[in-house]
């Protein structure tokens, strides 16, 4: 392995599940989770999964009151990624709708299978939660000596 060469490895996995080439590089993976994995996107790729939604359809649809500029930048982002197709339809006012691509529809099994993993998990993370509050753990930060 050469010194700038990356692998992340899971524990009893024989390959690596992420093998970079330079640090810096990253595989663009990074930068993928990044969008992947923030509140809105997600959302938006669950709520698509349905079929074609104009924009307001997606945003009463998502919970949490998305305001309507996260969700324009939102599915803006998932467009350039190539994840999202919008359409304009020359009516006044403009009528927009958006759809998964191809490629944002292969992203839908990963997302089912998360959410499958976290309904199968959520009593066993809540017990753990109690019981790491209840010892007194804490999230702050280590402190720098």
């Amino acid at each position: 392995m050469s010194a700038g060469h990356i692998a992340v490895t899971t524990p009893g996995a024989a390959e690596p599940v992420i093998t970079c080439d330079t640090p810096q590089d990253e595989c663009g993976v990074r930068d993928v989770l990044d969008r992947l994995g923030d509140k809105w996107s997600v959302y938006v790729v669950v709520e698509l999964t349905s079929g074609v939604r104009r924009f307001k359809e997606l945003q009463r649809a998502i919970p949490g009151n998305i305001s309507q500029r996260m969700l324009t930048l939102t599915v803006r982002r998932l467009e350039r990624d190539g994840l999202v197709k919008r359409t304009v339809h020359p009516t006044i006012p403009p009528q927009v709708e958006y759809e998964l691509t191809e490629m944002g529809r292969s992203l839908t099994h990963l997302v089912k299978a998360l959410a499958d993993w976290s309904i199968a998990h959520r009593e066993a993370i809540a017990a753990a939660r109690e019981a790491w509050d209840a010892s007194g753990g804490s999230v702050a930060a280590p402190s720098r000596q």
